[in-house]
C-alpha cells in the first residue's frame, strides 16, 4: 500500500508542476461552459427578413404585426432575388391577382417554417377581416333596404372575394429539406479541420519524441525546408482525405449543391491546409502527446461554435466580432455561399484570401517555432 501511495504522490506532484495541464483541467472547461452559456442563451428567437413585391395591404399589415418578422419592400422580383443572393432577405413574396408566389432561400429550416406559418396566418386573418367587413356591409345594406321596402339583390359572383392561393418555391432543396441538411456543409468543413489538425499535430510530435527531428535539425537543412517538406507530404495526404470526405458526404447523404462541387473541394482543401499548419504549430509547442490532446478543446472546440452552426445574427455583437479571428468562420461563409446560393470562387475571393493568409502566417510561425529545437 505504501508503494501505491508513493507512486500516487509522485504523479500528483508532477501534475501540479505542470501549469499548462492544471489550466487545461480547471480553467478550460469553465471557459467552454461559459462560452456555451453565452451563445445558447443570447437569443432563442428566430428572426426572418421577408421581402414583398406588390403585396396586398391587408396581408402586409398582418405580417408587419408578427413578432420576429421584418418586412422589406421591393419594386420588382429581380431586386428581391438579388437581395436574397446577398443574404439580406430569407424569403420574398410576389402577388399576382389572388396568387401568392413565395420563394424561400431554405438555408435555415427554422426560418422557412416560421415564414410559412406567418404567411399562412396572415392570409387567413386578412380573409377573415374581409369577410367580416363584407358581412357588416351587407347587414347595413339589408337594414336600409328593409326600411325602404325594397328587395335585396343577391351579390354577383364577380363581386365575391376570391381566396388567395399560396405557391411555394425553394432556392435550395425542397419542402422536405430539414435542419440537418443545412448543417452538412458546416460540419463538412469542421471535420476536415479537426481530423487534419490531429493527424498533422501527432505526426510532427512523433518525429520529435523519436529523435528523428533532432537528427534532421543537426544537418545543414533549413528550418523552412523542414516545414515545407512536412507540408508537402501531409498536404498531399490532407488533400486526398478532403476530397474523399467531400465526395462521400455529398453522395452518401445526398446533399444538394447549387454551385460547383469543385468549388466546395477547393474551399475544404484550403481548410485542410490551415488545419495542417495549425497542427504543426501546436505540435512544436506541446511537449508530449498528452499536451497535444489538451490543445483540442482550446483550438478545435471553439471553431464549431463560430462556424455558423449557431446563426451569426443571433450572437451578441462582441461574439460575432470574435468569430472573425477563427479560420472556420471564413471557410463556412464561402462554403455556404457556394452550396446554398450557387456562387463561384470569384464571388468568395475575400474568404479565400483570408484562409490563404492564415496558412501563410501559421507556416511562418512554424519556421520560427522550430528554432527552439535547433541546437547547432
Amino acid at each position: 500500500m505504501s508503494r501505491i501511495n508513493e507512486i500516487g504522490i509522485r504523479l500528483f506532484k508532477e501534475l501540479f508542476k505542470d501549469k499548462r495541464t492544471l489550466a487545461m483541467i480547471f480553467l478550460v472547461p469553465i471557459l467552454i461552459m461559459w462560452l456555451m452559456s453565452v451563445i445558447f442563451s443570447s437569443n432563442n428567437s428566430t428572426n426572418v427578413n421577408l421581402g414583398t413585391i406588390g403585396l396586398n395591404n391587408g396581408i402586409r399589415t398582418e405580417l408587419k404585426n408578427m413578432d420576429n418578422v421584418k418586412l422589406k419592400n421591393y419594386d420588382n422580383k429581380s431586386q428581391a432575388k438579388k437581395a436574397m443572393n446577398d443574404g439580406k432577405v430569407d424569403v420574398y413574396v410576389t402577388q399576382k391577382n389572388n396568387n401568392l408566389d413565395v420563394t424561400y432561400s431554405n438555408t435555415d429550416s427554422s426560418k422557412t417554417n416560421l415564414s410559412k406559418m406567418g404567411i399562412q396566418n396572415s392570409v387567413t386573418k386578412n380573409t377573415i377581416k374581409q369577410l367580416s367587413n363584407k358581412i357588416k356591409s351587407l347587414t347595413i345594406t339589408n337594414q336600409m333596404l328593409k326600411k325602404s321596402n325594397n328587395v335585396i339583390i343577391p351579390q354577383s359572383k364577380s363581386n365575391q372575394q376570391k381566396a388567395f392561393h399560396v405557391h411555394n418555391h425553394y432556392v435550395y432543396g425542397d419542402s422536405n429539406t430539414n435542419y440537418f441538411s443545412t448543417l452538412v456543409p458546416i460540419m463538412m468543413a469542421f471535420f476536415v479541420f479537426m481530423f487534419v489538425f490531429l493527424i498533422s499535430g501527432m505526426a510532427l510530435l512523433k518525429e520529435r519524441t523519436a529523435g528523428t527531428l533532432d537528427r534532421v535539425l543537426a544537418t545543414p537543412v533549413r528550418r523552412s525546408e523542414i516545414i515545407l517538406g512536412y507540408l508537402e507530404a501531409y498536404g498531399l495526404l490532407s488533400i486526398l482525405q478532403t476530397i474523399v470526405i467531400v465526395l462521400i458526404t455529398v453522395w452518401l447523404l445526398n446533399v444538394e449543391i447549387v454551385g460547383s462541387i469543385l468549388s466546395v473541394i477547393v474551399i475544404n482543401v484550403l481548410v485542410a491546409l490551415v488545419a495542417l499548419t495549425a497542427g504543426l504549430l501546436v505540435s512544436t509547442l506541446a511537449k508530449s502527446e498528452f499536451q497535444m490532446v489538451q490543445f483540442i478543446p482550446v483550438i478545435v472546440v471553439p471553431q464549431i461554435f463560430f462556424s455558423g452552426i449557431i446563426p451569426f445574427d443571433s450572437l451578441p455583437n462582441w461574439l460575432n466580432t470574435v468569430s472573425h479571428i477563427l479560420p472556420l468562420r471564413y471557410a463556412t461563409d464561402a462554403q455556404l455561399a457556394i452550396v446554398f446560393n450557387g456562387k463561384g470562387l470569384t464571388d468568395v475571393w475575400m474568404d479565400i484570401l483570408i484562409l490563404v493568409i492564415f496558412a501563410v502566417l501559421l507556416t511562418i510561425l512554424n519556421i520560427i517555432g522550430l528554432k527552439r529545437y535547433r541546437k547547432v
